[in-house]
């Protein structure tokens, strides 16, 4: 119970005092040092014991696009200049594990969620239906991947990023989905690898 409360309290809280800036911004300097200035000294504490940070990127990849290393457990925002933001993720557990290529085709901030047919089949416990929020699995923002089941979301529970746990979602801590889904379009390229 203590854990739920702890989670809900961090999601609030992320949602009352998200903000930042955007790697478009008009700042001076290229966007890559805007980007570092900003990503580790926003003043919010990460959830997760994962830091989000710029790295050298050396893929074949344009900037924009999204690369998933499931083995990893890390997801990459390809940038200019041979480099790429970095974030800590929550991957599919055995027997739900999946690669493949797919383009964001929805988003949406504090969503519903629904569980598949399939999900409810392996767990009948579930809710039928579940209206966005705190305590809502998918977190403060989603971002869906396609005509699949699967997307890139939030989380309630921050403890599982770096952990492979879901049903073959994406999972990420509320403040680093809301900084993704601000730098991601509907279009974006997702690679999600194994």
């Amino acid at each position: 119970m203590m854990k739920k409360m702890k989670a809900a309290l961090v999601g609030l809280t992320l949602a009352l005092s998200c903000g930042g800036a955007m790697a478009g911004d008009e700042v001076g300097g290229s966007a890559v040092e805007f980007l570092r200035m900003n990503l580790r000294y926003d003043g919010r504490p990460q959830a997760s014991s994962i830091p989000r940070e710029i790295v050298s990127f050396n893929g074949q990849h344009a900037p924009g696009t999204i690369i998933v290393n499931a083995t990893e457990r890390r997801l990459y925002f390809v940038l200019p200049e041979g480099k790429a933001i970095r974030y800590g993720v929550g991957v599919g557990r055995p027997g739900f594990e999946w690669a493949g290529a797919h383009a964001i085709s929805n988003k949406r901030e504090w969503p519903d969620w629904t569980p598949p047919s399939q999900m409810l089949k392996r767990r009948p416990d579930l809710p039928r239906h579940m209206s966005g929020g705190p305590e809502n699995p998918l977190g403060a923002r989603a971002m869906y991947l396609g005509s699949s089941l699967y997307r890139i979301h939030g989380s309630n529970e921050p403890d599982t990023i770096g952990q492979a746990v879901s049903s073959g979602c994406i999972r990420m801590t509320n403040d680093d989905v809301m900084d993704l889904y601000e730098r991601a379009r509907v279009g974006t390229r997702v690679l999600v690898m194994r």
